[in-house]
Formats: structure tokens, sequence, C-alpha cells
């Protein structure tokens, strides 16, 4: 989000030299005023001569939040200098064609009001000087494709509406920075996001994702990726190869639930004891003396991870290592033991048993 840097409260006595150089805020923040008190001001000011205190065009920033406008004056296209446009929490339905016309505008911040699907000018795109967008909070169904024309643009902000699909020209924001799409109604992602080379921050929370492309791995520069509250039930593994990552947010995901879920124990039956036994003590034995499926059983021994330790069957503990990752957080990785209490009663295991078994092997599974 802009820094807002207010010196409209400075006294009007001060001389010229007090502000040379400085960008002029105009806020009229929590004011309370409606549409027609707005222009009613801005006109004073657009008719004032004298100090540039009274001229539009002194102005950087106009500051606009939390007020009752429904739509903006004709008269703010005299402040052709302008910067930094809060609309923030008023009513608005629509942006006007009006804001075309401020060829400076950088930072066009919307959020909270009630813009609606063709409440964006068509022409949008030739405000070409745009760096932040900020249309969150407001009843959007649709992502507005105007925006893609916006190549300087940095920081898109649209989350908290409805929009249920990006399209896949997505990629065309080659200078994006910061993509927040939280809280709307998204089920799948674009493969094309993997083209924003120079993305840093992806906030895809509070949607309806059951899976993130594994074009992700493509974000060389990603250091935070928000997926919590979705539906995700995996993750790309790419996803560890993304060395800038420092925040990764998982929680409420059907991914996070299945595993605590399935950090289940079954204790062994006397079978598998018995096999045990006889593989982790090496007591000898002919494959034809015995019955061939208790054969194919002993056969089947996996190894548990702790070297000393015993052989399981079928019985097993999931174990989860937490590892760091990224420097920042900790990622968790599933191993397989025979017991609960296999660390603290080691055996030595002399047979060898099918170590190259996909259940023998360490997984991971990312959490956050």
């Amino acid at each position: 989000m802009a820094n807002f840097v207010d010196y409209s409260h400075s006294s009007s006595d001060s001389g010229e030299s007090d502000y040379s150089g400085k960008p002029q805020c105009l806020d009229f923040s929590y004011s309370m005023i409606n549409s027609d008190t707005l222009s009613a001001k801005l006109e004073t000011i657009t008719s004032e001569r004298g100090s540039h205190l009274h001229k539009a065009n002194y102005y950087e920033s106009m500051i606009l939040q939390h007020n009752r406008l429904t739509t903006l004056p004709d008269s703010l296209i005299h402040f052709v200098n302008i910067k930094i446009l809060n609309l923030s929490g008023n009513n608005l339905t629509f942006i006007p064609d009006l804001i075309l016309e401020l060829k400076n505008l950088t930072s066009l911040i919307a959020k909270n009001n009630r813009l609606e699907d063709g409440g964006i000018p068509k022409n949008f795109g030739v405000c070409k000087s745009l760096r932040e967008v900020n249309f969150s909070g407001n009843n959007l169904t649709r992502f507005p494709e105007q925006l893609l024309e916006l190549d300087g643009l940095r920081y898109l902000y649209i989350g908290g509406n409805q929009i249920s699909m990006i399209p896949n020209t997505i990629g065309r924001l080659q200078r994006l920075k910061v993509l927040y799409l939280g809280g709307n109604c998204l089920t799948d992602i674009p493969a094309e996001v993997g083209q924003l080379a120079r993305l840093q921050a992806l906030v895809l929370a509070e949607n309806q994702l059951q899976n993130i492309p594994s074009t992700i791995i493509q974000l060389k520069k990603l250091r935070t990726l928000l997926l919590h509250k979705n539906q995700l039930t995996t993750l790309p593994p790419q996803i560890v190869a993304l060395k800038e990552l420092m925040e990764l947010s998982l929680r409420d995901n059907p991914l996070v639930v299945r595993f605590v879920r399935d950090l289940t124990y079954n204790p062994p039956t006397l079978l598998e004891l018995a096999g045990r036994v006889i593989k982790s003590n090496c007591v000898p034995y002919n494959t034809w003396e015995i019955p061939q499926h208790l054969a194919a059983y002993l056969g089947s021994a996996h190894q548990c991870v702790n070297p000393k330790c015993q052989v399981y069957f079928d019985s097993r503990v999931e174990h989860v290592k937490f590892v760091d990752f990224c420097g920042k957080y900790r990622i968790p990785l599933l191993q397989y033991l025979c017991s609960p209490n296999c660390t603290k009663n080691p055996v030595s295991s002399c047979c060898p048993v099918d170590s190259d078994s996909d259940e023998g092997r360490m997984k991971k599974v990312l959490l956050g």
C-alpha cells in the first residue's frame, strides 16, 4: 500500500518556501461528505487565485476515504498532478471515465466500495502510469481484464470479491510484485501465473482451490505464499525449490486435517510380532519348509527409519519430523516407525530388508 504524506494540516500562513519540493496532500478522509459537498470543496480550490496552496495542480495526493461518495465530481480533472487517489470506504458502484484524465496517477485505491462488473472504465488500460490498483472488498464477479493492459503495474489487490476465474492472460503483468486474490470464489489458478517472474507475494487464501499449478516453481522471487482456508489436498513437490520463500500459510485445508487424522497406530498382531522376532534376530529358516504365504509375509518386512531399531510389516507409526525450510519456517517429513517407542528401545538388525520399497522411504508432505 502507498504511504501517504499529509501536509494539508500545516498552517496556511506559512511561506511558500516551507512547502518547496514537497507533495501536497488534500485530505478529506472521515469527513462524512457526499459527492455534492466534495464537488463544492474542489471547485473552491480550483477557483481560488494567488498562493500555490489554492491551486489544483499543486496537489499530488488526495485522500477521500470513509465518506459518502457515490460518484466523483468533474472538477477532479483539474488536479492534473495527482499521483495518489484513495477512494476507500465509500459507496462507489463505478469508477468514472474522468479518472482517465489523471495522467500522473500512480496509485488508485478504491477498496471497500460497491464496485460492480462493468464499473471499471473500458479504456482503463490507458492509465499507463498506474503502479498500484486496489479494488478489494467490492462486488466484482469477473476479473477486470482492462487491468491486464497496465503493463507497468506492480501491486494488484482484488481480494474480497466474488471472482470465480482468473484469465490465462494474467502473465501479461510482467512487472507485478504483489498479487492479492484472497477471499474470492476461485476453484483453480491458471498455469500462466508462473510467468509472473517478479512476483514476491501471492495471496490465494480463502478461496475454493483444490490444487495449485506446478508452474509456481518458476516464481523464483516469491517470498510470501498464503493458501490458508482452501480445499487443498495436495501441493506440488516443486514448492521446496522456492529458495526465497519465507512465509507459507496452509491452515484450514483438508490436507492438514487429513494428515492429523491419519496419525494413528494399530498395535501389531501376533503374526507381526512373530515375524519381527524372526527378522530382527536373524532366525534361520528355509522358504520351502514353511507355508508359501508365511514366506511371502516374511519377505515383505520394512526397515524402520531408525537403523538400530527393528523391522515392521503392516503395523507402523506415522511420525512427523520437522526440518528447517527456507530459514524461517519448518516443514514436516513423514516417516514410518515400527512403534511409538522404537527410538527408546532400539534393537540391532542384521538381516537385509527391502530398502527399495516405497513405504520404506521417507516421504515429504508439505503442510506448513
